[in-house]
C-alpha cells in the first residue's frame, strides 16, 4: 500500500525543539521507513531528529517500531529503521 495524504502522521507531543509523532497504517514498518514514503511531512511539520511511532494495524499482534526522522527536505521525509517495541503477555 502507499502512503495517502488523508491518513497523515498525528502529532502526539510538540514541544519546543521535541516532537514525536503517531503513524498508524497497514503498512509494514520497513515500507514506511523508506525514503519519500511521507510525502507531506514536511509540510506538516516533521523535521530531522523528530521521533516517529509507525504502527502496524494490520500485524498480529500489532506492531509497533520507534523510529527517527533522519533526513527532512520540503520533499523527502526519510525515517531510520525502527526499533521494535515488544510486549510479552502470559496469562
Amino acid at each position: 500500500m502507499a502512503y495517502a495524504t488523508s491518513n497523515p502522521p498525528e502529532l502526539l507531543i510538540g514541544l519546543q525543539n521535541f516532537r514525536m509523532w503517531i503513524y498508524k497504517s497497514t503498512d509494514a514498518s520497513s515500507a514506511v521507513d523508506a525514503s519519500g514514503y511521507i510525502t507531506d511531512g514536511y509540510a506538516r511539520g516533521m523535521r530531522q531528529g523528530d521521533i516517529v511511532l509507525v504502527q502496524d494495524t494490520d500485524a498480529s499482534p500489532i506492531a509497533t517500531q520507534i523510529c527517527m526522522v533522519t533526513s527532512d527536505t520540503s520533499e523527502v521525509i526519510d525515517l531510520s529503521d525502527g526499533v521494535a517495541i515488544t510486549a510479552t503477555d502470559t496469562d
